[in-house]
């Protein structure tokens, strides 16, 4: 029996990067959202043993290096089941877009994998597995308005936003994310000349002392945006529990957080563009922006289409807008393509509507 599941993509709203860890990753923060667009995953699992995956897209790697049959391997041991399984990936989105396509595509082929075994793992040890995998795996565990922490693999379902429409424009730009925290690295120390031989701050025997400095500079700033970040994300979630919060916000014209409400808009949808107002930015944009001018380009054309939010995914190419009417998101992705830019006008789903449309 082959199992079919639409495997989704994710835009970041925010992310805040923090220091580099002992692990070698960084410390994040982020709001995950899962939109429409999708892959399509198939898992069948017959008589003999072994993985393999099968995709048409020869960018997509059919080796143990795929993240389907990585997380495969882990679920058949943990299920302490037997047999070939044959993993095929439809894809749909673009690969290493920062649109999360290969790690939603793993929890779908597990997902997929239980139906055809007919067997589940428990959350936590489907949590573990994907975490082990990869960092934005878990997200696609919880779907719809998710926080992510640590190096954005401990994630907690946030009240759900309200479905809006959203343009997600694909360059066909790769831009590599060790690069953009390496870059970003720098940026944050003020690109410091005391880790370069020759430099008037290279001083010989008081090189230790140089990337000392240069290290505690670092985390010092990494900590102060981490702050921020988590400042800006409670005082949005804390207006949440108040139970007259919207009568409220009609009353003085502001939400909470102090930020901007427009009269006359659902309290679902105001919650989106609450927290968008916020000012919470994808810290990637510093770096990626400067190389890659034409993408601060499709940022500046969606909000001049009147995206009410725009930002890089992850460290892109894809970037996206967010729009409250359908009709302007239509518009915007078409003037998109008229220059040249691959462009989809879609919407974010709510954790509901994600895990219906998953199998359905």
């Amino acid at each position: 029996m082959v199992v079919t599941v639409r495997s989704f993509a994710k835009i970041n709203l925010g992310l805040g990067i923090g220091a580099l860890r002992a692990d070698g990753f960084h410390e994040l923060r982020t709001v995950y959202q899962t939109i429409a667009l999708h892959d399509v995953i198939r898992v069948s699992v017959g008589r003999g043993s072994g993985i393999e995956i099968r995709c048409e897209d020869s960018r997509v790697p059919k080796d143990e290096s795929n993240t389907c049959y990585r997380i495969v391997e882990r679920a058949m041991v943990a299920l302490k089941a037997r047999g070939r399984v044959v993993v095929e990936i439809e894809k749909r989105l673009p690969v290493q877009g920062g649109l999360g396509g290969a790690s939603g595509n793993a929890v779908a082929a597990l997902l997929a994998l239980e139906r055809a075994l007919k067997k589940e793992l428990s959350g936590p040890e489907r949590l573990r597995i994907a975490a082990e995998v990869g960092s934005d795996l878990p997200l696609f565990l919880v779907g719809g308005t998710v926080l992510g922490v640590g190096r954005g693999e401990e994630v907690y379902p946030l009240p759900d936003l309200a479905a809006i429409s959203c343009v997600v424009a694909t360059p066909e730009i790769g831009v590599s994310t060790p690069k953009a925290f390496a870059d970003w690295d720098l940026l944050v120390a003020g690109e410091p000349q005391g880790l370069k031989p020759g430099s008037s701050a290279w001083t010989g025997g008081d090189a230790r002392r140089s990337i000392d400095q240069w290290v505690k500079l670092t985390l010092d700033a990494s900590s102060d945006r981490m702050n921020e970040f988590g400042r800006v994300l409670s005082a949005w979630l804390g207006g949440l529990s108040q139970s007259k919060l919207r009568q409220d916000e009609l009353k003085t014209g502001r939400a909470s957080s102090g930020v901007p409400v427009s009269k006359g808009r659902g309290r679902a949808e105001t919650l989106l563009l609450d927290l968008v107002r916020t000012g919470i930015e994808n810290d990637f944009e510093q770096v990626v922006f400067p190389k890659y001018p034409e993408l601060r380009e499709v940022k500046s054309v969606l909000v001049r289409a009147g995206a009410v939010y725009a930002s890089l995914s992850g460290s892109g190419s894809a970037t996206y807008g967010l729009f409250v009417a359908r009709m302007a998101a239509e518009k915007a992705a078409a003037r998109l393509r008229k220059n040249g830019v691959p462009a989809t006008a879609t919407t974010t789903l709510t954790r509901p509507q994600y895990w219906k449309k998953i199998f359905d």
